[in-house]
């Protein structure tokens, strides 16, 4: 009797083992699912925003032809003339000269700050930088428009401040934190492996770093250049407050023109018909220049130059003497002489670096304090919390207004985001050319400027749905902007986890899904955060996509069906009144001391994580 208990009793758990295990089993493959669905959402909108933005170009290119409008001269919608090619130049005009200025700058700063730079300067100046890669555009626009063309018109031949420079310099100063993050990212990953061998041949510090290191990581270096030029060609407000906007070709430094971004934001809000296709196909166009850069930055990561010690030997031989040195000072050889040349040329580079430092910081900081000193006073309690109407306008409705997008978005944003970079690390040995594909549309959806995300929202939310401006537009935009940055961020976090860990649970017998639950997330909970952190400073800071999704109204939201206006948006509103100077500035000081907040939430987030691990 006892025995059949004892049997009965097996038979039961085996029976319950095996429905946990079926269970168990049905759930890891539905939440693969999900993974996957999230994962490909990536690659459904870049194709989406493709075709939607072609298909709404293809009656500009019937009627006057794609080679006609890229190439013609003549931009004059009232007379059905459309032609991009001022429009064009004028983009690659300051795309050119803005990554001269913001990428000889970074990259000289980035070499100070990983190679030279004492250990506590070096914290803070890394902390400088990454603070002003998240100040919003729209406040580098303002302070073009309030400081440096004033100061350009004095000293300009024809007495024009506006144009080609002042909107180079301005642009320089944008993608500089940018191109200096990157930059000192692989110059750092580069020295570990090169730097002991080329001091071991003979090299000084300034030598191994100009010689062999700034070479080893050239690759990284031009994909940071290629991620800048992409933010430039893409930028809107910024440019729109200080190039003038004459849609003609410049002639010099002290021209009006246009970029391609400009001519969409100044004329989409009248424009009907065959004008508004050729504002849309201008986007198109922008797309394909967006393209093109992407490939070139995948042509590069795909055909990195692979230094070796033996090839760091030979290029040390080649520019020192092996040889001991004689200590006769009349017995100079040839390669002593090169040797001093080289020398001289790699202290030269090394004041280069100091120098280059110094003039970022201090622009950057003169920037922050300006804004600071002079709109700091005018934030009062009217100001943030009083009534927005016809006679006045206040911040409370751009309070209300963001504070719903933003709920909205990450709502949205941040499940696909962690479900689809779970996908990407846990289940990448499953397809790895899918994998791959998704890395790309990511990377991709990561470049488009977001004045088309916001055609591309007012194509759907307002065309093809018909709900007109309003949050929740706006919001819906925001997820594409914000989704990317999250995918990866996360997904970077989730690498860097170690294996073991998953091998543990799953040797516990837990199954996928729970380890992923319990053990792979709850690891890297401070990289999801810090990927929300981000998203929060980006949506804050968005003004070109929501114009045209979620409105520019000075009244206060009576839901997400109504149309409302973010932080930037208030502020581009202010300045381009005229009358508001002083809450232009009070606002961007508001938005710099976000700024400021998230970026030491940051910081201490990660000496946080430091510390645990």
């Amino acid at each position: 009797m006892d025995i059949y208990i004892k049997y009965k009793r097996i038979r039961e758990i085996m029976k319950e083992n095996f429905n946990k295990h079926l269970f168990n089993s049905i759930i890891d493959n539905v939440m693969k699912y999900i993974f996957f669905i999230c994962s490909i959402f990536a690659v459904i909108v870049v194709f989406s925003i493709c075709i939607f933005i072609f298909i709404y170009s293809v009656p500009l290119f019937r009627e006057v032809g794609f080679l006609e409008f890229v190439f013609g001269r003549n931009w004059q919608p009232s007379n059905n003339r459309f032609g991009i090619f001022p429009m064009i130049v004028g983009s690659l005009y300051v795309t050119i000269l803005s990554t001269l200025i913001g990428g000889g700058f970074g990259l000289f700063t980035a070499i100070y700050i990983s190679m030279f730079c004492p250990k506590k300067l070096k914290i803070v100046l890394s902390q400088i930088i990454d603070l002003l890669a998240g100040i919003p555009s729209i406040v580098y626009g303002f302070f073009g428009m309030i400081v440096l063309v004033p100061f350009l018109k004095n000293i300009s031949p024809n007495g024009v401040g506006e144009g080609v420079l002042a909107s180079s310099i301005i642009l320089g100063i944008m993608i500089l934190p940018t191109i200096t993050s990157i930059s000192r990212y692989n110059l750092e990953a580069v020295y570990k492996y090169y730097y002991d061998g080329a001091v071991a041949l003979g090299s000084s510090h300034s030598q191994a770093v100009f010689g062999v290191i700034v070479k080893a990581a050239k690759s990284g270096i031009f994909s940071a250049m290629v991620l800048g030029m992409g933010r430039a060609i893409g930028e809107t407000m910024a440019v729109m407050m200080i190039a003038g906007n004459a849609p003609f070709i410049p002639k010099d430094l002290f021209s009006y023109f246009r970029t391609m971004t400009i001519n969409i934001a100044l004329e989409m809000g009248y424009a009907a018909g065959v004008h508004r296709s050729s504002l849309i196909a201008t986007a198109f166009v922008l797309l394909l220049f967006i393209l093109i850069l992407n490939i070139i930055l995948y042509l590069i990561k795909g055909n990195r130059v692979n230094f070796s010690l033996s090839s760091v030997f030979y290029f040390i031989k080649d520019l020192f003497s092996i040889k001991r040195i004689k200590n006769d000072i009349n017995d100079f050889s040839f390669k002593n002489i090169k040797m001093k040349n080289i020398s001289i040329k790699s202290d030269i580079l090394k004041f280069i670096s100091i120098f280059a430092t110094i003039v970022s910081t201090l622009s950057l900081i003169f920037i922050v304090l300006f804004i600071l000193i002079r709109g700091v006073p005018y934030i009062n309690f009217n100001l943030l919390f009083g009534e927005s109407n016809n006679s006045q306008m206040t911040l409370f409705p751009a309070i209300v207004s963001t504070a719903m997008m933003l709920f909205m978005a990450l709502i949205i944003a941040v499940p696909i985001g962690v479900f689809s970079a779970i996908y990407l690390t846990e289940y990448s040995k499953a397809n790895g050319k899918l994998i791959y594909l998704i890395r790309i549309f990511t990377d991709s959806l990561s470049g488009i400027p977001s004045i088309v995300f916001g055609l591309f929202g007012m194509l759907i939310f307002l065309e093809l749905f018909g709900i007109g401006r309003n949050i929740l537009a706006g919001s819906l935009t925001l997820v594409l902007i914000i989704l990317p940055s999250i995918i990866r961020q996360t997904e970077e976090t989730l690498i860097s986890i170690p294996a073991s860990l998953r091998e543990g649970s799953l040797a516990l017998g837990a199954s996928k899904v729970r380890t992923i639950f319990k053990i792979v997330l709850p690891c890297g909970f401070s990289g999801i955060i810090t990927a929300i952190i981000l998203s929060v400073g980006r949506i804050v800071g968005e003004s070109a996509a929501l114009i045209y999704t979620s409105g520019a109204v000075r009244y206060m939201p009576a839901g997400y069906f109504s149309a409302g206006s973010s932080f930037a948006v208030m502020m581009w509103m202010f300045s381009s009144e005229g009358l508001y100077i002083n809450q232009t500035f009070a606002t961007a000081s508001i938005l710099l001391m976000i700024v400021i907040f998230l970026n030491a939430l940051l910081f201490i987030l990660n000496n946080k994580l430091k510390k645990d691990y």
